[in-house]
């Protein structure tokens, strides 16, 4: 049988993080000052950030469920100030929880995840003494943690944040760290309108053509696949013809987030999506 192996990787402000076999622990130096980091909100989105985190720093999660949180960590750490909040929760009330959770973990910046209403940034940081980022999630559930270091991630603050340039720095630096890009956009209300309009929404589109598309090949009579054959080849060369799968569109993303950026163009998207669901074609 192997021996535990123990190896030490030096960290900034003079904390350590020491391997034994498969165990990994966060030591801290006499003297220096450790401080951890909170991710609120144990599911698709939060769960592969906290443990992305966990890797190289400090962190625990907290859920509203007793049985997603990490208690024991919680309890451990809570002598350590919490350098960031990320908060990884879904959009409802959610200025007054973003509120509690400030006021619980006593964080000296919040970095929001998850996917917000244009403006939603501006709105809390005109209410908090602390930098409040924007930094929204790109990935397919199955696969987020590898897709989170695939894609550059996006951050932005308002302008007048205080401490813009240190939140900046500490977020960059983090994600440094979990070997994840960074870049940082204008102005929040230009990411968090990118997350929904041309992500989530733009995806439903495609969708929505196949759907389109689909419908009116049944009704001539005619393969799909094959007539799809014709643009196939310009796609390759141009790559502006992409052919999706005309399936119904579910989940907690590309509807639900019609709602947040609320425009009576885009809701066309859940029309046609509900005309497909009722049509033979759908089956």
């Amino acid at each position: 049988t192997r021996k535990p192996y123990m190896t030490l990787i030096v960290h900034q402000q003079f904390t350590q993080k020491i391997r034994i076999g498969k165990f990994s622990l966060i030591w801290q130096h006499p003297g220096s000052i450790m401080k951890k980091h909170i991710v609120a909100g144990l599911g698709e989105i939060g769960g592969p950030i906290l443990k992305l985190i966990s890797r190289h720093c400090m962190a625990a999660g907290y859920d509203t469920d007793p049985k997603q949180s990490e208690s024991d960590k919680l309890d451990m750490y809570k002598n350590q100030r919490t350098e960031t909040l990320h908060v990884c929760i879904p959009y409802y009330r959610f200025g007054a929880r973003v509120s509690a959770l400030i006021k619980k973990f006593e964080p000296e910046m919040v970095v929001i995840h998850s996917t917000i209403p244009p403006s939603t940034t501006a709105r809390l940081q005109k209410r908090m003494s602390i930098p409040v980022m924007y930094s929204p999630t790109r990935g397919v559930h199955g696969r987020m943690i590898k897709d989170i270091q695939r894609y550059t991630k996006y951050f932005s603050l308002e302008k007048n944040a205080p401490r813009y340039r240190w939140a900046a720095l500490t977020f960059t630096k983090l994600m440094k760290k979990c070997n994840v890009k960074t870049e940082r956009m204008s102005s929040p209300i230009t990411l968090e309108l990118a997350k929904i309009v041309v992500d989530t929404s733009y995806y439903g589109w495609l969708i929505n053509y196949a759907q389109i598309s689909k419908m009116i090949a049944d009704k001539h009579g005619v393969d799909y696949n094959e007539m799809w054959k014709f643009s196939d080849e310009i796609h390759r060369y141009l790559g502006n013809r992409p052919k999706m799968f005309p399936g119904f569109i579910g989940g907690h993303c590309v509807i639900p987030n019609l709602e947040l950026v609320d425009e009576e163009q885009l809701y066309s998207i859940d029309r046609i999506n509900n005309i497909f669901a009722n049509s033979k074609h759908s089956a």
